[in-house]
């Protein structure tokens, strides 16, 4: 079994945001709303639309939005690569950005920008967006994997206090928008097997902080009979979506 997980340690990465690796072995319950239809409900052909921090352009092309009226940002450079690679020759404007408080457009450039589990700056979104345009997005809550955090990592802290609902909302209100959506969502994960989980540590470090099989291997072995007696390993996803209009 180590020999296993030491193999899935070692072929852990990701590629724009696929994780089909372990499709099949870590299963989680569908979000009571599809992020891409509510994105489709307010945009129109005709508007300017960016998505920040888009990974690999996958949830973006998926909209199905004219590739005229688009524009990209991505920091993490191997996927800054994929996107110069495949976004570009489609005449999406893409520039590499690493810093939510800084993305190279000018004011007032967008109706709409979209961000699914993306980092993002309340007033540089202010900045950006024209008067009524909208930030509609999909995040990743503090509570996420937590308790699969506490498997292997006790005493671990949270990485991002305070991204829940309730204080994103009012950064929004307090910035100069109004939320026209809210919602908050807690789901079950589950994982098949432990090496399901190696990987999938492995490629969400700010959750899982230095993790791997050797430091975690006692812990990894608990988890492995919990899966030998339940079938199992259950954690908890922690989403919520939020679509904030800037007032005129």
């Amino acid at each position: 079994m180590k020999q296993t997980w030491l193999q899935e340690q070692e072929i852990a990465h990701i590629h724009g945001w696929d994780f089909s690796h372990i499709a099949g072995r870590c299963i989680e319950s569908p979000l009571p709303w599809d992020y891409v239809s509510v994105v489709r409900q307010y945009v129109t052909p005709d508007m300017k639309l960016l998505d920040y921090d888009t990974g690999g352009g996958e949830v973006l092309l998926s909209i199905g939005h004219p590739l005229h009226n688009v524009s990209a940002t991505e920091g993490y450079e191997p996927n800054v690569k994929l996107c110069q690679q495949k976004l570009i020759p489609m005449g999406i404007d893409f520039r590499p950005c690493d810093a939510p408080a800084n993305i190279p457009f000018a004011d007032e450039t967008f109706d709409v920008v979209i961000n699914r589990h993306g980092s993002y700056s309340v007033k540089e979104l202010y900045r950006i967006l024209k008067p009524g345009g909208l930030f509609i997005t999909q995040q990743v809550g503090e509570d996420n994997d937590r308790d699969l955090v506490a498997k292997v990592l006790p005493n671990v802290q949270k990485p991002y206090p305070g991204h829940n609902l309730k204080c994103q909302s009012q950064d929004f209100v307090d910035a100069g928008f109004d939320i026209l959506v809210g919602e908050e969502t807690f789901q079950p994960m589950t994982f098949l097997d432990v090496g399901a989980f190696v990987w999938f540590a492995r490629v969400i470090p700010w959750e899982f902080p230095d993790f791997s099989v050797e430091k975690c291997y006692d812990k990894l072995l608990e988890m492995q009979k919990e899966i030998d007696t339940e079938g199992k390993v259950e954690g908890t996803v922690h989403r919520f979506l939020i679509v904030a209009k800037k007032r005129q």
